[in-house]
């Protein structure tokens, strides 16, 4: 077994446990990270995109509106390079309440929402597709955020710090003194090893998984509420500022365009198993209606893909157990010494991924003071991830620029996202024991409107050339990801999307035979 070291284990590897890691090690604690797969492979992974203005919560939760709204603007200013300004609109569509403009426009003023109320005629000029019959128009400050990108560049800045980040490593056990945690159990599910980490706290960052986290330790009441919400991606960017129906939250409400398409979401449904996350054909056909209030011709748009995300909600006792989408929003840190009699842990849930760093400065004050070290304070709104130094936000075009300057020597291997071989092939090599599922969240490989049709083949037959894995291996690993892009793929087969899913069964069966390649004695599975 291998034995580790730590002051603090944080276990959780979506953004809100790479953002307590980063904080944790910046204050100078020794700091590693469990995540029991890729780093922002559950919840960060499956959201539609937004970066909140906190407009959306003016109304049904104030609190979170101010969060969000002071978050937006650090965000923005500590991981530029995974934010893009769309800027927002709030619009009342057909049949809405027009009134409730009035209360939205009360509710950021008492909330210190950025907002304001423009001519329909002005948002009609800069979002032509949208509907011509709106009544009323409000601006905000909502963003597009790349999630990976904002995981992997808070991991980035807490490893400067010194912590350690152990991806795909499963917490097995959480071992206890008297009263006070003591160790930490995992497996490497990679290397097929053990692993034994001694330190003085652990914190439960693992969103909707908390309560089986917290079981560990034989704490079997931490009630977090999986908030089963899905996605539908249009192959396009239909609009280029994030547009919300001004009504009270509900679902479909929010459109927002990402990098090179358009994202429409959400229902919420309470879900027992974060692990089982169904894609109803009902609630897509949901999602396509309500893109239609917001652009009329959403439908003629062909839809790519379609995924489930599940929210860590805490169980609320002011709304019935099964009601998620009226569950506050807002962030709550369960303190186990005082809660149950067990000191160095903490648990974290609720929030959102525009929260993720408050979120991490509330936890790790909570710590601190349990420890007694009121001295460290939280340094990580004022210093920018590597990679934001310059504080310059992306656009849509980032990449385009960088593969004109060099289109004769770095060819482009995923044309919808315009990924060059060199950015493939040195994220290859510095992960070698990365599925290609891991190399798309970090590269966007296979993202855009083919979903790795084209780009899924040429990365496997690169990754054999540059000596990463060989023949057998990277079969398994393109059959993998091809078996994933399937998952979001059946329930919106209708129309264009069945052509597209036609020409890629072609290029995959009938050109390559990809069933009947070399393969390897085990399957790559994760």
């Amino acid at each position: 077994m291998k034995s580790l070291e730590a002051d603090v284990v944080v276990i959780g590897g979506g953004s809100t446990g790479v953002g307590v890691v980063r904080d944790a090690a910046m204050r100078g604690y020794r700091a590693v990270l469990l995540e029991r797969a890729d780093l922002g492979q559950g919840t960060t992974a499956r959201f539609h995109g937004l970066l909140h203005s906190g407009g959306r919560y003016v109304v049904s939760d104030p609190q979170s509106a101010t969060e969000c709204a002071e978050e937006n603007a650090i965000v923005k200013r500590i991981q530029a390079d995974a934010v893009e300004a769309t800027g927002g609109f709030f619009v009342v569509t057909p049949g809405d309440d027009p009134g409730f403009a009035d209360k939205f426009l009360a509710g950021a003023a008492a909330t210190g929402v950025p907002a304001r109320e423009i001519p329909v005629a002005e948002a009609l000029r800069r979002e032509p597709l949208l509907n011509p019959g709106i009544l009323r128009a409000i601006e905000v400050e909502d963003g597009s955020v790349d999630g990976w990108q904002l995981v992997w560049g808070a991991a980035r800045s807490a490893q400067a710090y010194g912590a350690e980040v152990l991806t795909y490593h499963k917490v097995v056990g959480i071992e206890r003194e008297g009263d006070r945690v003591s160790a930490v159990l995992a497996r490497d599910v990679k290397k097929g090893e053990d692993v034994r980490i001694d330190c003085g706290f652990v914190l439960n960052c693992a969103g909707p998984w908390a309560g089986q986290v917290a079981a560990f330790a034989g704490l079997h009441d931490v009630n977090v509420v999986a908030g089963r919400g899905i996605m539908v991606a249009m192959n396009h960017r239909l609009v280029n500022t994030v547009i919300n129906r001004c009504v009270y939250p509900t679902d479909g409400d929010i459109l927002v365009p990402v990098h090179t398409v358009s994202i429409i979401g959400t229902t919420d449904v309470k879900e027992d198993d974060p692990d089982v996350l169904a894609i109803p054909r009902a609630e897509v056909q949901q999602m396509l209606d309500a893109g239609e209030k917001l652009v009329p011709t959403f439908r003629n748009a062909r839809a790519l893909h379609a995924w489930a995300g599940a929210r860590p909600l805490i169980k609320d006792d002011r709304v019935a157990a099964t009601d998620t989408r009226h569950m506050s929003r807002g962030m709550a840190v369960l303190d186990h010494a005082s809660r149950d009699g067990l000191k160095g842990m903490l648990t974290i849930g609720g929030g959102k991924l525009t929260t993720y760093r408050l979120m991490a400065e509330h936890i790790v004050d909570a710590m601190c003071d349990q420890l007694g070290d009121t001295e460290r304070k939280c340094r990580t709104a004022d210093e920018p991830v590597p990679g934001s130094e310059s504080r310059k936000l992306y656009q849509v075009t980032h990449r385009l620029a960088e593969v004109e300057e060099e289109r004769l020597t770095d060819p482009v291997i995923c044309e919808c996202e315009l990924l060059r071989r060199s950015v493939l092939v040195k994220t290859m090599k510095e992960q070698p024991n990365a599925t290609l599922d891991d190399i798309r969240r970090q590269t966007r490989l296979g993202m855009g409107p083919c979903q790795g049709g084209f780009c899924s083949t040429r990365a496997a037959g690169i990754a054999v050339a540059e000596k990463v894995v060989d023949a057998e291996r990277a079969t398994g690993l393109l059959r993998l990801f091809l078996k994933n892009r399937w998952i979001g793929l059946w329930p919106i087969l209708a129309g264009d999307q069945v052509r597209q899913t036609a020409l890629d069964h072609w290029i995959i069966q009938g050109i390559y035979d990809v069933e009947h390649l070399p393969q390897p004695e085990q399957e790559v599975v994760l």
